[in-house]
This record gives structure tokens, sequence and C-alpha cells, in this order.
């Protein structure tokens, strides 16, 4: 069983700015921050692989950067100028078993889920 455990959600003013970190308890090959408002389906936010490449979704290119430090097996996403669509419970993942060296943002790609953290954008 694998354990994330997500921090750093809370409110915040439109166009300020957050930090999100998630402990992992063990290694991981590739993992990602999603998202869900509600009434909306989960979705991928950014991704990140051991090799260190990354993935955006469109509507966080450049305001949102996922990293890792693998020495203190944490995740990051940090995010700039939040809107009010940035509005939602945010998840970590992780997926531990093999499969590819590609930072997907599908969210069948992961077997591992944190409980989330609740992000509010306001005006």
């Amino acid at each position: 069983q694998v354990e994330l455990v997500e921090s750093g959600g809370g409110s915040v003013q439109t166009g300020g700015s957050l930090r999100l970190s998630c402990v992992v308890d063990q290694y991981t090959y590739k993992m990602a921050w999603f998202r869900q408002a509600p009434g909306k389906e989960r979705e991928g936010v950014a991704a990140i692989v051991q090799g260190g490449a990354t993935n955006y979704a469109d509507s966080v290119k450049g305001r949102f950067t996922i990293s890792k430090d693998n020495a203190k097996n944490t995740l990051y996403l940090q995010m700039k100028r939040l809107n009010a669509e940035d509005t939602a419970i945010y998840y970590c993942a992780a997926r531990v078993q093999f499969t590819d060296w590609t930072p997907s943002l599908s969210k069948y790609e992961y077997d591992y889920w944190g409980q989330g953290t609740q992000v509010t954008v306001s005006s």
C-alpha cells in the first residue's frame, strides 16, 4: 500500500499563489496532480516522471509548475496567477508499477491517490 499525503491548500484571492505538497512513502515512476471541481470530472493538471519530463493541461500552462524532490519524496505544485476556475479539490496521484516514461494526464494511468486538498480562489 502506498500512502500519499497532500498539504498546502487553502483560500486565496484572484491573482494569488499557492504551493501544494504531496509526500509519498515509496518510489514512483510517475506522479501527477489532478483536480475536481463540483459537478465536474476529475482532470489532470500536471504530471512528472522520474527522468524529469513534465506535462501540463493547457489551462494551467505558464501558471503552474510541477516538481519533485526525490530526496524528500515530495511532489510539489506551484500555482501562480490563480483564478476562480482553479477552485477545486486537488489530488496527487502516483504510479508505482512501470508502464512507460510518459507524463500522462489520464486518471487511468495512476493507481494510488491522496485524500485531496481544497483550493478556493475568490475575487
